[in-house]
């Protein structure tokens, strides 16, 4: 993947209710595929809100694909090619399955609501084809049986699949996936990590937040590791398990 889909963050930082975070100067994007793993509270969390722009920086830069975007809104990232699959369930209730990943598209719709009230040929073109993209998107996770059902009965694990799906039916350049593994089952996980890698090997960018090291170690070339806002260690899989300062940061006890 080329130079258009980095990510780059220079002294970002954001102000919570308890601390101060920070993510340190530092490239991310498809050099290599990385993850940001860390303990609870580290920062991981943050740092793709601020990357998606769900928050606003208190200091710092952030550029994506060559040019700065620390003043875009959402929907502006989102047509950039910025997707996030945010921590935990968050579906639209009451609607299909299909619906919701449909709502993946809204960034890179044309044509707007007086189209749609008056069901212009233009609209229906439009609506056909994310309908068509959407279908592919629960194919491509497995879904597509459950494409009429209500999104609500789905169970946990495939709910997150449906989060994926829906992120993909934005034609994203950079996947931010944020813990998709919180909470599932052992098959679920399994399931998650072989979506995860086929998407990979397509090409697609994607950054991994995660605090399950065994669980990134087989996705990620690369991981750097957040605590308390503050990047403590970056390298490969093996570097990050062998890292004083990281495995004090999970046991809690101060490194060497």
């Amino acid at each position: 993947m080329g130079s258009e889909s980095r990510c780059r963050r220079r002294g970002l930082t954001r102000q919570t209710q308890w601390r101060r975070r920070a993510a340190s100067s530092a490239p991310s994007g498809r050099e290599a595929d990385q993850a940001q793993v860390g303990p609870n509270g580290a920062g991981k969390s943050t740092l793709f809100n601020l990357i998606s722009g769900h928050l606003a920086a208190d200091h710092g830069t952030l550029s994506y694909g060559g040019r700065p975007i620390d003043r875009l809104p959402p929907h502006a990232r989102a047509r950039l090619g910025i997707a996030i699959v945010f921590q935990g369930a968050r579906l639209f209730h009451g609607m299909t399955a299909l619906e919701n990943v449909m709502v993946g598209a809204h960034a890179r719709t044309r044509h707007g609501f007086l189209s749609a009230t008056l069901r212009l040929p233009a609209h229906r073109r439009e609506e056909a084809a994310i309908r068509a993209d959407a279908l592919a998107a629960l194919d491509r996770v497995g879904l597509r049986d459950w494409a009429h059902r209500s999104a609500d009965v789905l169970p946990l694990g495939q709910q997150r699949s449906l989060q994926v799906a829906r992120a993909l039916c934005a034609r994203p350049r950079l996947l931010l996936l944020d813990e998709p593994a919180s909470g599932l089952r052992a098959a679920e996980r399994e399931a998650l990590a072989q979506l995860v890698e086929s998407l990979r090997a397509e090409g697609l960018t994607m950054m991994l937040v995660e605090h399950d090291v065994a669980f990134v170690a087989r996705l990620a070339d690369r991981v750097a590791v957040l605590d308390l806002g503050r990047l403590i260690a970056e390298g490969t899989p093996d570097e990050i398990r062998a890292d004083p300062a990281v495995i004090a940061a999970y046991l809690g006890e101060e490194a060497a």
